[in-house]
This record gives C-alpha cells, sequence and structure tokens, in this order.
C-alpha cells in the first residue's frame, strides 16, 4: 500500500538520491528505521515523460547491493532460468501483470501501455526494480524480485544516511559512504 509522502519523506528521498524526486506519488515501502525505502511514482512526471518505472528503489545501501550483484552477473543467470524453468517464467509474466495493474491504478499513460520496468516478463534487466516491487508488494508476488532480496540479505541493519542529516549536502556524505550512484 502506498501511504502518503511527508515533507521530511521528501527530504530523506532527496537525500537518498542525491537530487529532488521527480513524480513520487507517495512511499511504498519503509526501511524498518523507519525511513523511505521505495518510492511509487507517476506513469508521467510532471514535465509530460512517460515513467513506466513505478516502484523505484531509493534506499543507498539496497541499491548499491543490487548494483553489485548486477556486476556479479546475477541478471543474467536469471534471465538464463527463465528460459529453462516453465515455473519461474509463469511466475515472473504474473509479476509483470500485478505491476502493470499497480502502475495503471495511478494513471493511465498510453505510450508505455503494457510495458513495465526492470525487463519484465522475458529478461532480467534491473534488479534494483524487481527489488523495489518485491519490497512494495510483498513476498510472493515478484519470484525474482524475491530472490533479489534474499541475496542482499540485511541490508536495512545498518543506516542508509547519517543520523542527523538535515540537509542534501549533509546526506551526500551519507549517500557517497555507501557507493550509491543513483541517478
Amino acid at each position: 500500500m502506498v501511504e502518503p509522502m511527508s515533507p521530511r519523506d521528501e527530504q530523506v528521498i532527496a537525500a537518498q538520491l542525491g537530487r529532488l524526486p521527480r513524480g513520487v506519488v507517495g512511499v511504498a515501502w519503509r526501511c524498518p528505521c523507519g525511513k523511505p525505502g521505495v518510492v511509487a511514482t507517476a506513469p508521467r512526471l510532471p514535465d509530460g515523460t512517460p515513467f513506466p518505472t513505478t516502484y523505484y528503489l531509493t534506499c543507498p545501501r539496497a541499491t548499491a547491493e543490487c548494483s553489485t550483484l548486477e556486476a556479479a552477473g546475477l541478471m543474467a543467470e536469471m534471465t538464463d532460468r527463465l528460459g529453462v524453468d516453465p515455473d519461474l517464467a509463469a511466475g515472473y509474466r504474473r509479476a509483470h501483470e500485478a505491476y502493470l495493474a499497480d502502475r495503471e491504478a495511478l494513471g493511465h499513460v498510453e505510450e508505455i501501455d503494457g510495458i513495465s520496468a526492470g525487463g519484465m516478463p522475458t529478461r532480467v534487466k534491473c534488479l534494483h526494480v524487481l527489488a523495489a516491487h518485491s519490497l512494495a508488494a510483498g513476498p510472493g508476488v515478484n519470484p525474482l524480485g524475491d530472490e533479489t532480496l534474499a541475496a542482499l540479505g540485511e541490508f536495512w541493519r545498518h543506516p542508509c544516511l547519517d543520523e542527523g542529516a538535515s540537509s542534501l549536502d549533509e546526506a551526500e556524505n551519507g549517500r557517497r559512504h555507501v557507493g550509491q550512484d543513483q541517478g
């Protein structure tokens, strides 16, 4: 369930991303520490650009860990498995359909109709998207997102930002500390 974004949430998200968030409609998942970790984004950004990524991972630690898994070849391994495991492929197709339904509930954008994110339903293109989808939707919706989360481990055990960071500049130091460079 997407909850409204507070002014403090917006500050935290800006610090996590290193920029002001665009098109955010609410917080889709919170870290156990209470900070936003996934936001739901409108299917059309304020400047009119279609944006298929409904669930956007903002947690710098999770983002950094997803990047590490991508660099290690996990996306290619998952894509290969989709070609030989019909049950996995069917579950991933259902995840694609669930993603589309969630986005459609936020608004219809013709240019991206039928296009989800992260490579769904036939390949794995972005572990960040799959992890964000699983965090927002909960376990059992996206099998490869669930696998990504399992591979991430307990990324939330350490703060994603320096505690007490009250501005984007102060939080940038914490963001750089965990190696996050999403943008």
